[in-house]
């Protein structure tokens, strides 16, 4: 969990591939803690073609059954299928506006959003760009990408920061996002 944390967790991430490994992880995460998905990780790698999604659309309900006595996932029938479901909406996103990243930046403005978070309680579970990209993405097809579940999307892949203030990690990805940030303030108004 620190090396996730102090190397990954919330690094903008620009990469397609890292965009729908991100989704895969934090679907199936729902209802549990990312430190049982993050123990599985690598077998979600293996399970499902290294995070390629042209691959993983292709996955047919015989393979789906195949990874649903895989003990290196999380063997839940809803997960899995979503992921492939998810895979085809996610090309259908790529084919529409060049790349997945391009549209879910689009989201926060194609710039990341810098909170100024003082305590974990200011940290909020879903915000008004997280239920609006949920609500598209579900229109678009996906599963699994409830409000939270994207929130959680883009606190990993750097769309916000929100390491508190406190963290060595908020200075060091603010200054990384430099000129493409942009900075906002924790609901009590504090910068």
């Amino acid at each position: 969990m620190e090396a996730y944390h102090d190397r990954e967790w919330g690094v903008p991430v620009h990469d397609d591939r890292r965009h729908f490994e991100f989704l895969i992880l934090e679907g199936a995460q729902a209802g549990l803690s990312w430190r049982t998905v993050l123990q599985r990780r690598e077998g979600y790698r293996r399970a499902f073609a290294g995070f390629d999604p042209q691959k993983v659309a292709r996955f047919t309900p015989a393979r789906v059954e195949k990874l649903l006595a895989d003990s290196g996932i999380i063997r839940n029938r809803a997960k899995v299928s979503s992921a492939v479901v998810n895979a085809r909406a996610f090309l259908e996103v790529q084919k529409e506006f060049g790349s997945f990243d391009t549209f879910i930046w689009s989201f926060v403005g194609g710039r990341t959003r810098v909170h100024a978070r003082r305590s974990l309680k200011e940290i909020q579970a879903q915000t008004k760009e997280s239920e609006a990209l949920s609500k598209e993405l579900v229109r678009r097809g996906f599963r699994f990408v409830g409000p939270t579940i994207v929130y959680s999307h883009m606190q990993a892949c750097g769309l916000v920061n929100d390491h508190l203030v406190s963290c060595s990690r908020h200075g060091e990805l603010a200054r990384l996002a430099g000129r493409g940030a942009r900075r906002t303030t924790s609901r009590r108004g504090k910068r």
